[in-house]
């Protein structure tokens, strides 16, 4: 297979990756099975875009093509990658446990006199680990804490977008220090909700920010990456 082919079948694997994101993106019932597929041809985007090498002549009009269909690639399919990663760590995480009954002896009226003078000091409250929902600590609410937490980061999928685009236009154009910019900016923008979320009362947004910010930031980077081993 020559390099134009190579360079041919690339534009395919990113154009059936995009299908495949807008899919998963417009129908979020069957995003574990789309969005999976999207990350799968892009694998295999930028393993065959490793092989084509730099002595294939791109044209104008290829290389338009092929930053835009990179470029939306890097847009529809990071908030449906990231919506199935929130769905799998609220899958993993385990819940809070409903409370069962009590052990321990019965709580109604004696049922006769006391049998004798008390054999020891008086016990204090309990100094075991609580069984009810007192027992959740910040491992086992995360679950339910990642899934409560969007009420917290509005409009999470629009700056995401807006992100990934930031984000993919800048390591195209060769200035990878505007990763740190689109990051610190975000980070700024995002401080007055988590630190008004968190003060108190744990409700995961600090989680949901890493982990969707994690995955919207590598999708996008995977993305540019195919264009650079390209272009």
């Amino acid at each position: 297979m020559s390099a134009s082919d190579r360079l041919f079948l690339v534009m395919v694997l990113v154009a059936f990756g995009l299908v495949a994101a807008a899919v998963a993106w417009l129908a979020p019932v069957a995003r574990r099975i789309w969005a999976p597929a999207a990350l799968a041809l892009l694998l295999g985007a930028g393993a065959v875009a490793a092989t084509v090498g730099a002595e294939v002549a791109v044209g104008d009009g290829q290389r338009v093509l092929f930053v835009a269909l990179a470029g939306a690639l890097a847009v529809v399919g990071g908030g449906p990658l990231t919506a199935l990663v929130f769905d799998l760590v609220d899958r993993r995480e385990p819940q809070t446990a409903p409370a069962g009954p009590a052990a321990g002896p019965p709580v109604g009226p004696p049922t006769g006199p006391p049998t004798g003078p008390p054999t020891g000091p008086p016990t204090g409250p309990s100094t075991g680990p609580p069984t009810g929902p007192a027992a959740a600590g910040p491992a086992d609410s995360l679950g339910a804490d990642i899934s409560q937490a969007g009420q917290v980061l509005r409009g999470g999928a629009w700056i995401g977008a807006l992100e990934r685009i930031a984000i993919f236009a800048a390591l195209v154009a060769g200035w990878p220090a505007g990763l740190a910019v689109v990051l610190a900016v975000k980070g700024l923008g995002r401080y007055p909700e988590l630190r008004a979320a968190e003060d108190g009362v744990r409700t995961g947004a600090a989680e949901r920010f890493i982990i969707g910010t994690f995955a919207s930031v590598l999708w996008a980077c995977a993305c540019a990456g195919v264009v650079l081993l390209v272009l």
